[in-house]
């Protein structure tokens, strides 16, 4: 088994919402770092967003600000990602991320290689 899981994708209209959501198993999760990263069909994977172990920091993409909110319930060791106003261009396969310990310096929460286990990934398809 997948050490991360997602769930949540789906279909949507254009100005829809949906929440991912990212649960470890045999991990705890508040205490650890989680980005989340998608990968449009063709295209290279990109930042999403990113929680700081016990959620103190967040990190965001331009493309998806004020839009996107990454959030945590402690209670059922899970990772949230609240997604409105959804534009085609969001259409991607969303996999959540960890690692053991905050990056340092902080830039690194948006690289990829920062992040040392996956989920599967949950494809979110936006129709226009």
């Amino acid at each position: 088994q997948a050490p991360l899981v997602e769930s949540g994708g789906g279909l949507v209209q254009s100005g829809g919402s949906l929440r991912l959501s990212c649960v470890a198993s045999g991990r705890t999760l508040f205490n650890t770092p989680i980005a989340w990263f998608r990968q449009p069909q063709g295209k290279e994977r990109e930042f999403v967003a990113a929680a700081s172990a016990f959620g103190s920091d967040t990190f965001y993409a331009d493309s998806v600000k004020g839009r996107f909110t990454i959030s945590r319930d402690n209670a059922e060791n899970t990772v949230y990602l609240q997604m409105k106003s959804l534009k085609a261009d969001d259409t991607a396969v969303y996999s959540c991320a960890g690692r053991v310990g905050n990056p340092s310096p902080s830039s690194r929460y948006a690289l990829a290689t920062t992040y040392t286990y996956w989920g599967q990934g949950t494809q979110v398809t936006v129709s226009s």
